[in-house]
């Protein structure tokens, strides 16, 4: 036991990282004399202590550090969120399956509403989510009694205060009408006391029903009542960087040194890449380093074909897979590539028209070298007589 800040860890996180309580629940307990070093009891939590200390709560020795892990539990209707009820009411602790792992809940949920509860073993990891600054959506779905409109959640979205506390703005979208209910859904990011009930008491409306679909990246999906699932390791660390052997980040007070500022974002084609800073891809010019080869293929496989250089020469042969743009012809030009020849016993093609001899242009096909056919039947000077063909005798009518 050693009272110099630079050895050891503090009493109240040991016993957090065991599994214990929360830290600043252990903090209560090692001021109420609860708790005892090497035989001694202490009553300050400003002591550190090393794995060679012997630390017991209540006479009992606390378990060795345990990697941090997390649970989600469907919470059913009708248990309370403690472990001990002066009631007598059932919990949830009782009503884990057997085999889990002495855990705590993160955050509460009341008597009568259900829905997603996180369970972890780790106290530090418990006060990190606990925390408002995780920023952490915790979505409910909620059915209130009456006919409410998008504008009677106007003042929640706002944020009000109640009571003398202010509540932040909250996410709320109304889902649908059902008889005398409509169904809600609410997202909060504070997860104080009652919070949703209290709000909607606040605008008149009474909640009869509340279940939590998520919190954070955690959902309840296809849980049932009573479900335990665990949060994979890999999960763990890719949402918090927690699992494993790593150490959970506490979150940063007041004295603390400040973050290294991010790499600012640079645009530079020549300037090397940092890590996590974006760079574009540019096109490759002349004189540029040439590109990664390829691994090598298996013995026995044919060797790749090279990439086709692209070439916007119009003038350059196209190579297959290249995107050559197609260009107007000009004087000079060299000739089109002829036609393959049409199979026997068709009609030949008609000639392609020269340059300016396009259709509507003076001299094209369409205006000169054409012998003139007289009127058709049924204009004008046709055999039906009259101007348009109209008017004259057709056959006795």
């Amino acid at each position: 036991m050693t009272q110099h800040k630079d050895e050891g860890e503090r009493i109240a996180k040991v016993m957090a990282r065991a599994g214990v309580a929360s830290r600043r629940d252990a903090e209560r307990m090692i001021v109420e004399g609860r708790v005892a070093v090497n035989g001694k009891a202490v009553t300050s939590p400003a002591l550190d202590i090393t794995p060679a200390d012997r630390v017991t709560v209540d006479g009992k020795p606390i378990d060795a550090p345990q990697p941090a892990r997390l649970w989600l539990y469907y919470k059913p209707l009708g248990l309370v969120t403690t472990e001990r009820d002066e009631k007598g009411r059932q919990t949830v602790f009782e009503s884990l399956p057997e085999g889990m792992p002495r855990v705590m809940s993160v955050g509460r949920l009341d008597l009568n509403s259900e829905g997603l509860l996180l369970l972890t073993n780790d106290g530090e990891l418990k006060r990190r989510l606990e925390l408002p600054t995780t920023g952490w959506l915790r979505k409910y779905r909620v059915r209130v009694n009456g006919r409410p409109n998008e504008a009677t959640f106007d003042p929640l979205r706002r944020g009000i205060t109640i009571d003398g506390e202010d509540f932040q703005p909250m996410d709320i979208s109304l889902d649908k009408q059902q008889g005398a209910n409509a169904w809600l859904t609410v997202g909060i990011r504070e997860g104080r006391n009652r919070e949703v009930r209290r709000a909607m008491s606040e605008i008149g409306l009474i909640v009869n029903r509340l279940i939590r679909v998520s919190y954070g990246p955690f959902r309840l999906n296809t849980m049932k009542p009573g479900d335990v699932v665990e949060v994979k390791q890999r999960i763990l660390r890719d949402q918090l960087g927690e699992g494993g052997d790593k150490q959970a980040p506490t979150p940063r007070e007041e004295g603390d040194a400040p973050r290294k500022p991010r790499p600012a974002r640079s645009f530079d084609a020549d300037a090397p890449r940092q890590r996590g800073e974006y760079k574009p891809r540019f096109p490759r010019d002349e004189g540029d380093a040439p590109r990664k080869p390829r691994a090598p293929r298996p013995e026995g496989e044919a060797p790749r074909k090279p990439r086709p250089a692209r070439s916007f020469d119009a003038d350059a042969p196209r190579q297959r897979g290249e995107y050559k743009p197609r260009f107007p012809r000009e004087d000079g030009d060299a000739p089109r590539k002829p036609r393959a020849p049409r199979p026997e016993g068709e009609a030949p093609r008609k000639p392609r028209p020269d340059k300016g001899e396009r259709a509507g242009q003076p001299g094209g096909p369409k205006s000169a070298g054409r012998p003139s056919s007289g009127p058709k039947p049924g204009k004008g000077g046709g055999p039906r007589g009259g101007a348009g063909g109209k008017g004259g005798p057709r056959h006795g009518r």
